[in-house]
């Protein structure tokens, strides 16, 4: 049976049903073999996927501590249009994750899955029409640490599926306002970020109606062609971000043929992508969608049933296209057909915000009809299923694990000495490595600027601390304090000692004023961009400010 799985691994994918005869035979004998539901759910994925129904929940329930586990189903049921379970399944992988970096000292910028989870959940909340949820868990992954070397330009970093999960929840829900206010999108100077910035604000001021601005928009979003045409991960991003804006500015001038050929156009181009590619999509809207509700406003019914259905053809269930399609049949005077599709959109849509606008666009026509489920099999109510074992449902900085080390004087120290400031808790290798002697004489240098910050640096190493050179110091006294892990217990409880090897390693953690990790860096090489770590401070120390709301003019409550 394990000859036969690893042989159903190699050929995933390709000769898909020879593949699933193979998985079929380890079932028949092992009807709870990981491996097999597993492969058989990378098999079909993209293609026929309803194939893939039958290992899903076997597959999440044989293997719970596992994120990827909880994750891979999570493809299927979004593929089938099955949002409540596909939700059920990126909530559980996000929670797993957050389980296991918290047990190991990993951070989200080390834990791709994570941030893969928390993206593709935003987007399936968004499906679901939970607004509010999306964008708080996008806005998470904005908020988690970062790192000099570990939040690049990547459009898979985690720091970039927030911002881009911020932006989308944002234009899909036509919250223009927020999309143009300075700092709700913390944008960087990268091509990928210009670039959507200017896309997204040109699309803002297209919602509120201002020509002249969106132009402007458009004008610099332009300027970033020959940029993007040299960047492979954002030519065609860049191309179809351009053609849509276009076909907008031609519909708004009044140019609707050329408008509604550019839209088209761009319509069919977002399709071939997303369907190539939608994990979760890079696209924010399926444009088709768009094309639809124009030839709505335009009065041609019909054009736009087809458009609407050719969304749905890429999106099962999607929340947008059925609102369309309501609102579409009931132009048409086809009431069974609007009943139909607000029965669908009802049931899909059933713990959604309130107000939200394409569900009440819907009910505007009149149409009314019982939630009804079309989906290959039945669903859980994500919004009443309990995921709490899985592991917690935020992301916050962990417990510190325990220090107990010892000065030059043999006096203990504890973490909790230090609560109410942060901590710089350096790991290094004694006296004899320059690198580390060079690290601790930089952070020694800027003591006045760790003390602005409510901090203090705190070293440890295995060497004996010498009473008379227990800190290392500056004209006004301590700047880095000298500690001493005689067995290195405490060195493996942060992550700074390879017990495979028998060394010890460098380590660099910030510890919040209430005794959490918040930011590590363990390795072969200290840690050296102290700029870095004054900007992690000063966030860390915005995460415990108090609301200004609850602060008086005097400053004393």
């Amino acid at each position: 049976m394990e000859a036969r799985a690893y042989l159903a691994l190699a050929t995933m994918g390709e000769g898909r049903y020879g593949t699933e005869l193979i998985i079929r035979e380890i079932i028949a004998r092992q009807p709870h073999h990981p491996g097999a539901h597993h492969y058989r759910i990378h098999n079909w994925d993209y293609h026929e996927p309803e194939q893939a129904l039958a290992s899903c929940r076997v597959y999440t329930e044989q293997v719970p501590g596992i994120g990827h586990a909880q994750h891979m189903p999570g493809h299927i049921y979004s593929i089938v249009g099955m949002w409540d379970e596909a939700a059920i399944s990126m909530d559980a992988a996000t929670r797993v994750e957050k389980r296991y970096m918290q047990d190991t000292l990993t951070f989200t910028f080390d834990n791709w899955n994570y941030g893969h989870n928390r993206a593709y959940l935003s987007y399936i909340q968004e499906q679901l029409g939970m607004v509010g949820a999306a964008l708080a868990g996008a806005r998470q992954l904005v908020d988690a640490p970062l790192d000099p070397q570990r939040n690049s330009d990547s459009l898979y970093t985690t720091h970039s599926q927030g911002i881009r999960g911020v932006a989308r929840g944002l234009l899909k829900f036509r919250r223009w306002d927020e999309l143009l206010k300075t700092g709700t999108i913390p944008w960087r100077d990268i091509l990928e970020d210009k670039m959507n910035k200017a896309y997204v604000e040109s699309r803002a001021w297209f919602g509120k109606g201002d020509l002249s601005q969106a132009q402007k928009c458009m004008e610099v979003h332009a300027k970033l062609q020959k940029d993007a045409e040299a960047n492979a991960s954002l030519k065609a991003i860049h191309a179809l971000q351009l053609l849509e804006l276009k076909a907008r500015l031609a519909l708004a001038r009044g140019d609707t043929l050329i408008g509604l050929g550019l839209l088209a156009d761009a319509a069919e181009k977002q399709f071939t992508m997303q369907r190539e590619y939608a994990d979760p999509p890079i696209y924010p809207e399926v444009l088709y969608t768009t094309l639809g509700e124009t030839y709505l406003d335009r009065k041609s019914p019909l054009l736009a049933e087809q458009a609407f259905n050719r969304t749905l053809a890429l999106v099962k269930n999607d929340l947008f296209a059925l609102s369309g399609l309501v609102r579409t049949y009931a132009a048409l005077g086809e009431t069974a057909k609007a009943a139909d599709a607000m029965g669908r959109l009802l049931f899909v849509a059933r713990n959604a915000d309130a107000g939200l606008h394409p569900i009440e666009l819907a009910r505007a026509t009149g149409i009314t009809a019982e939630p009804r489920e079309t989906t290959p099999a039945p669903q859980r109510n994500y919004a009443k299923t309990t995921l709490e074992n899985y592991g917690p449902g935020k992301w916050e900085p962990y417990p510190a694990p325990a220090l107990e080390v010892s000065d030059g004087t043999g006096k203990p120290v504890k973490l909790a000495d230090y609560l109410g400031k942060n901590v710089i808790l350096v790991f290094y290798l004694g006296a004899e490595c320059p690198h580390c002697m060079e690290q601790l004489q930089s952070l020694a240098a800027k003591k006045k600027q760790w003390e602005k910050l409510d901090t203090v640096v705190l070293a440890v190493s295995s060497a004996k601390v010498d009473p008379e050179a227990a800190a290392i110091k500056d004209l006004d006294g301590v700047a880095v304090r000298l500690l001493n892990d005689t067995d290195h217990a405490n060195a493996r409880r942060f992550r700074s000692y390879d017990d495979f090897e028998e060394i010890e390693l460098h380590s660099t953690t910030l510890i919040d004023k209430q005794g959490r990790a918040y930011w590590a860096r363990f390795g072969g090489d200290p840690f050296t961009d102290l700029t870095f770590l004054e900007k992690q401070l000063k966030r860390m120390n915005e995460r415990v400010a108090p609301p200004a709301a609850l602060v008086s003019k005097t400053g004393s409550e």
